[in-house]
């Protein structure tokens, strides 16, 4: 006798059976024990579910602005870590503009270059962003950047870094490019922009400037 799937693979199971350029998905899950129904409802909470009696309904966006795949496969193995089952299936999706993003920017490494080579020739720090396409590149380019120790500051799909040019606190300009080339290397889209620059600093026994960005320093 075949046992049921887990809930988080049924859900990759279901992910991978979607169009190419599907941009969001609706999904519904029945559960099969009544007295559970409220522990699943409240589990998935951050996915602003609907209920009606023993069926949840919630969406996964992969462009625009609801949960991606990856935070609604972490609250499913939430529900599998408690037990919980259930029929999970597609109920409705919706397709993502014809136009492939990736055709409208260019490599973010490229751009940064473009960034770079605009500054003052004694630029020395520099507070920059990355805002990619679609947030479900986030984790992935987060992990890539790691080099430039990103934070997740400026909105639900953007990353922001320091860099020092020859000393200080930030990344190298050279490992900058480096990461974004990563990105380039896994297809993730988005677009470069220099926040905030320096130039001829000179820090005496400090890790160099601090800009303060709604009240926090950055």
């Amino acid at each position: 006798m075949l046992r049921p799937l887990a809930l988080a693979d049924d859900f990759d199971r279901l992910v991978h059976s979607l169009p190419d350029n599907w941009a969001e998905a609706r999904l519904q899950l029945i559960v099969a024990d009544d007295a559970r129904c409220d522990r699943a409802a409240a589990m998935l909470g951050p996915a602003n579910p609907g209920r009606r009696e023993k069926t949840i309904r919630f969406g996964v966006a992969r462009r625009g602005g609801g949960l991606t795949p990856d935070a609604i496969r972490r609250l499913l193995r939430r529900l599998d870590a408690e037990g919980i089952k259930g029929g999970l299936e597609v109920v409705g999706t919706s397709e993502a503009a014809p136009a492939d993003v990736r055709t409208r920017h260019e490599p973010l490494a490229q751009q940064w270059q473009k960034a770079i080579a605009g500054l003052p020739a004694d630029w020395t720090d520099i507070y920059a962003e990355v805002r990619f396409t679609s947030t479900d590149y986030l984790e992935r380019a987060a992990l890539l950047m790691a080099p430039c120790n990103p934070a997740r500051y400026g909105g639900p799909n953007a990353l922001r870094f320091r860099c020092a040019r020859a000393f200080g606190y930030g990344v190298s300009p050279e490992m900058a490019r480096r990461c974004l080339a990563r990105c380039d290397e896994e297809g993730i889209t988005g677009e470069v922009e220099i926040l905030r620059a320096l130039s001829d600093t000179y820090p005496v026994a400090t890790q160099g400037p601090v800009w303060y960005v709604g009240g926090r320093a950055v």
